[in-house]
C-alpha cells in the first residue's frame, strides 16, 4: 500500500450475506477489497463478488449523469434539473388525464441492497396513489411471504434457521454455497455447513442437480423438479401418522392441528413416491432423522419457491419445523430481531396468546387485464406487459422503474420490451446502466458507485441468523456532478407528486409520519443526529427499536454492534386475528386439492430449472470483467444420458424450445444433473441493441426467460413459474418435427 492509501470499512452490498469489507481507497479511488477480520458478523470472510467491489465500483459503462430523450429518439446526457422538470412536466398531468393506475412501478432486487432503496419507494407509492405494483418478489421469494403471512399474521415474519447451534439441516431448492444464502443472512454460509458437520450434525440437501452444497451433504436426494410440495408433505404425513409429530411448547400457540392432519392424509410416502421420483424408503427415513434430531432446522428457498406449487412448499416448510417443535427454539428455526424492527408486542391480556392483529389477506385487488390478486400489495411481474399493450381504461400509460431490469428478469422479455417502446407514454429509469429495460426509458437517473453511498441493511438484517447492526458511511465523498442516490429519489418524489419542496422536506414527513405512527412524541426529531436525511432517519428508527440504540453508538463501533444470537420471540411476532400460529389457513386448504391432483401428473420427459453462480447476481453483475470466465457461463447443463438420446455432444450448440419460445445456449455435459432435467442460469442474454453495457455485450448468454410466456403463476403468491418447465431440446442444426 503506498504511502498516500488508506482504508476504510464498508458493507458489501453485492450479495445477502452482507460480509463486511475493508476497502484500499487510493485518492478517490477503491483499488482493493479484502475481508474485514474485525467484522462482528462476517469475521473476514468474502467471496468474489466482494473481493471485485473495486471493478464494478469504477466500471466506465456506470452512467455518471442523467440521460434524456430528445425529439429526436435518442437519449442524451442532461443536467439534473432538465431530467426533473420533465418527469414533473409528464407523470403527473398523465395521472391527471387517467387516472393514479395509468402508473405502474417496478421495483428490482437491488433496491434492497441500498439505503435509498428500501427508505424511499414507499414514499413514492403513497405519493402516486397507485396499485400497479410490480417487484421482483413475483420472480423469487412471494411464495413465503404468502405462507409466512397466512401462518402468523405478517409477511415479514420470516424465521431462519438457526444455523450455528442446530444439529441437522434440511435444505430444499437452495444452493447457498452458489448463493451465498437467500432469506437467511448468513457471511459464510459454507464455513457455517462445515461447522454444523465438524460438530456432529447432519445435512440433507434435496436437489434435482448435485450442486456443491449436495456435495458437502450426508444425504443427497435428486428429487423430480417441481414436487417439492409433494415431497414436504409426505414428510409431514409421516411425522403425524407415525405419532413423530410433536411440537412441544408451541402447542398452545397452534390453531389446526387436527385439521391438517385430515388435510395432508392423502400425501402418503407411497402416494408421492412416483411423482418426485424418491422412494417411499427414503421419504420416511427423512421424516424419522428429523424427528430424531435433538434440534433441527427445515430450509427452503428458490428452487422450491418458483415453481407451480412455491407457496405450498414454503407453507409445509415452517409445518415441518412446527411438527418436529423446531420452530422458535434454538437450533431450529427462530424469527430475527433487528435493530430497526418494531417493538415487541405484549401478550394478549390474561393468556399467552398474542393480542389479535390485522392478519394477512390475499387479493384485495386484482389486474386489470387477467385479474391476478394481488400479494402483499403487489401484482405479479409478469403480467407487466399485458397491463402496458392491451387497450382499455386503466392501461398503464407511464412507467417508473427503480434498479430492475424485467425485460431480462421476466417471463417474455420480447414481448415487454415491444410493449416498453411502443405502449407506453413516459417511461422513467433509476439505473447506473443502460441496459435492457433502462434503454427504453425518456429519463435514465443514475445513481453513484456504492463506495460513495453509506450503507445500512434494512432488509436483510430482518433474515440474519445472529442478531447484530453495523452501519458505514460513503468510503470516498460524492464526485463532482453526481447525485447521491437518497437525492434522486426525494427529488423523484416530489416531481411526481407537484410539490415544489427541498429534498430534506421528504425525510421531515417520513421522519413525523414514523413517530407518528410509533406514539413517540413529536419532539424526538429534534435530537435525531445525522449528516444527512437517509441518516436522521437510521437514527430515529434505531431509537424507536428493541434496543433502543443511536446512530452515534453505530458510529463508534465500524465493525458493528453484537445485539446476541437468535430467541424465542413467540408469540410477540404474531399478527393473526386470532393471536396463534394458524397452521392450515384457509387459502392454504382452498389449494390443497390441486397438490393432489399433482399426484398422477405424467412427468415431462424433459424440464429445465435455473442455477446460482457464485461470481454473479442475476444480470446486474455481468458488466464487471473480474467476475466473468470460470463457472460463470451461460450452458445448457444436461446428462450424459439425454445428451447422447438427443444427439448432443460437449460444446454443441443446443436448441431449447418452450411455450414461450426458443434459444440457443452450448452444452455442457455432467452428471452433476440428474437424467430428465437439463439447467441454464438466468440473467443472461446481454444481446438487445442500444444498451451500454460492454463486458456484458461481448459474451451475451441466452435469456432464460424468453423460454417462458408469462401464464403459469403460482396462484397464491403471483410467482412465475421458473423452474421444472417442460422443453425440448435438440442440436440447433436440428428442427423440430
Amino acid at each position: 500500500m503506498s504511502h498516500d492509501s488508506r482504508t476504510a470499512p464498508r458493507i458489501c452490498p453485492l450479495c445477502e450475506a452482507t460480509c463486511g469489507l475493508t476497502l484500499t481507497i487510493e485518492g478517490t479511488t477503491v483499488t482493493g477489497a479484502r475481508g474485514d477480520r474485525d467484522d462482528i458478523f462476517s469475521r473476514g470472510f468474502i467471496c468474489p463478488k466482494g473481493a471485485s467491489f473495486g471493478g464494478l465500483d469504477a466500471d466506465p459503462d456506470r452512467l455518471r449523469l442523467p440521460l434524456v430523450r430528445g425529439e429526436d429518439g435518442e437519449l442524451r446526457e442532461a443536467a439534473w434539473g432538465e431530467a426533473f422538470d420533465l418527469i414533473a412536466a409528464r407523470i403527473p398531468d398523465l395521472v391527471k388525464a387517467h387516472g393514479p393506475r395509468s402508473v405502474g412501478v417496478v421495483l428490482g432486487n437491488p433496491n434492497v441492497h441500498t439505503m435509498a432503496g428500501f427508505l424511499y419507494p414507499p414514499l413514492l407509492l403513497g405519493a402516486l396513489r397507485t396499485r400497479n405494483v410490480f417487484t421482483a418478489s413475483t420472480l423469487d421469494q412471494m411464495p413465503k411471504h404468502v405462507s409466512s403471512g397466512l401462518l402468523f399474521g405478517d409477511a415479514h415474519a420470516i424465521p431462519v434457521p438457526d444455523l450455528d447451534r442446530t444439529g441437522h439441516l434440511l435444505l430444499i431448492g437452495a444452493n447457498p454455497l452458489e448463493s451465498n444464502g437467500s432469506l437467511c443472512t448468513a457471511p459464510d454460509f459454507p464455513g457455517r455447513l462445515k461447522a454444523l458437520r465438524r460438530r456432529g450434525g447432519t445435512l440433507t440437501v434435496i436437489d434435482p442437480r448435485r450442486t456443491r452444497t449436495a456435495r458437502l451433504a450426508d444425504r443427497h436426494v435428486a428429487i423430480r423438479p417441481g414436487a417439492d410440495a409433494l415431497l414436504l408433505a409426505a414428510v409431514a404425513h409421516t411425522l403425524i401418522d407415525e405419532k413423530l409429530a410433536d411440537p412441544g411448547p408451541l402447542a398452545e400457540h397452534l390453531d389446526g392441528l387436527d385439521e391438517l392432519a385430515a388435510a395432508l392424509a392423502d400425501f402418503t410416502p407411497d402416494a408421492v413416491a412416483a411423482a418426485c421420483d424418491v422412494d417411499a424408503d427414503t421419504i420416511t427415513a427423512i421424516a424419522r432423522e428429523l424427528a430424531a434430531a435433538p434440534t433441527a432446522a427445515v430450509y427452503g428457498r428458490i428452487g422450491s419457491c418458483t415453481v407451480e406449487h412455491g407457496t405450498l412448499a414454503s407453507w409445509l416448510v415452517d409445518v415441518l419445523n412446527i411438527l418436529t417443535g423446531n420452530l422458535d427454539r434454538p437450533g431450529g428455526a427462530l424469527f430475527p430481531l433487528s435493530a430497526t424492527a418494531r417493538a415487541p408486542r405484549a401478550a394478549a391480556p390474561g393468556t399467552r396468546n398474542a393480542a389479535p392483529g390485522k392478519g394477512f389477506a390475499l387479493g384485495r385487488w386484482s389486474s386489470r387485464v387477467s385479474g391476478h390478486p394481488e400479494a402483499k400489495g403487489e401484482l405479479p411481474i409478469a403480467a407487466l406487459a399485458e397491463e402496458i399493450d392491451t387497450p382499455g381504461e386503466g392501461r398503464i400509460r407511464a412507467l417508473v422503474v427503480i434498479a430492475a431490469n424485467p425485460v431480462l428478469s421476466a417471463p417474455d422479455g420480447d414481448r415487454l420490451d415491444a410493449a416498453l417502446a411502443d405502449g407506453l407514454d413516459f417511461m422513467v429509469s433509476v439505473d447506473p446502466y443502460l441496459n435492457e429495460t433502462s434503454r427504453r426509458a425518456d429519463v435514465v437517473l443514475p445513481p453513484p458507485p456504492p463506495s460513495q453511498s453509506a450503507h445500512f441493511d434494512f432488509a436483510f438484517n430482518n433474515f440474519a441468523v445472529h442478531n447484530q447492526v453495523r452501519y458505514t458511511r460513503a468510503a470516498v465523498p460524492l464526485e463532482d456532478g453526481r447525485m447521491d442516490e437518497s437525492e434522486i429519489h426525494a427529488r423523484l418524489i416530489l416531481a411526481v407528486s407537484m410539490h415544489g419542496a427541498p429534498p430534506s422536506a421528504v425525510d421531515d414527513l417520513a421522519v413525523d409520519t414514523a413517530l407518528t405512527r410509533a406514539g413517540a412524541p413529536k419532539e424526538l426529531a429534534a435530537g435525531l443526529t445525522g449528516e444527512s436525511g437517509p441518516e436522521r432517519r437510521l437514527d430515529l428508527l434505531l431509537r424507536l427499536g428493541p434496543y433502543g440504540l443511536t446512530l452515534q453508538q453505530l458510529l463508534a463501533h465500524p465493525h458493528g454492534i453484537d445485539l446476541g444470537p437468535l430467541k424465542p420471540r413467540l408469540p410477540e411476532v404474531l399478527r393473526t386475528r386470532s393471536g396463534r400460529v394458524e397452521l392450515l389457513p384457509e387459502p392454504i386448504a382452498a389449494d390443497l386439492p390441486r397438490l393432489r391432483r399433482a399426484l398422477g401428473d405424467r412427468p415431462a420427459p424433459l424440464v429445465l430449472v435455473g442455477r446460482r453462480h457464485l461470481r454473479s447476481n442475476n444480470s446486474w453483475m455481468h458488466n464487471v470483467g473480474s467476475l466473468t470466465g470460470g463457472s460463470n457461463v451461460c450452458t445448457l447443463q444436461i446428462h450424459p444420458d439425454d445428451a447422447a438420446r438427443l444427439g448432443l455432444a460437449d460444446g454443441d450448440t443446443a436448441r431449447i424450445e418452450s411455450s414461450g419460445g426458443g434459444i440457443e445456449a452450448p452444452a455442457e455435459i455432467t452428471d452433476t444433473v440428474r437424467s430428465g432435467v437439463v439447467s441454464l442460469p438466468h440473467g443472461w442474454g446481454h444481446s438487445r441493441p442500444g444498451t451500454r453495457m460492454s463486458v456484458a455485450a461481448a459474451d451475451p448468454g441466452a435469456n432464460v426467460n424468453q423460454l417462458l410466456d408469462g401464464t403459469l403463476l403460482d396462484p397464491l403468491s403471483g410467482t412465475a413459474v421458473l423452474n421444472a418447465i417442460p422443453v425440448s431440446v435438440t442440436p440447433a442444426h436440428q428442427k423440430l418435427p
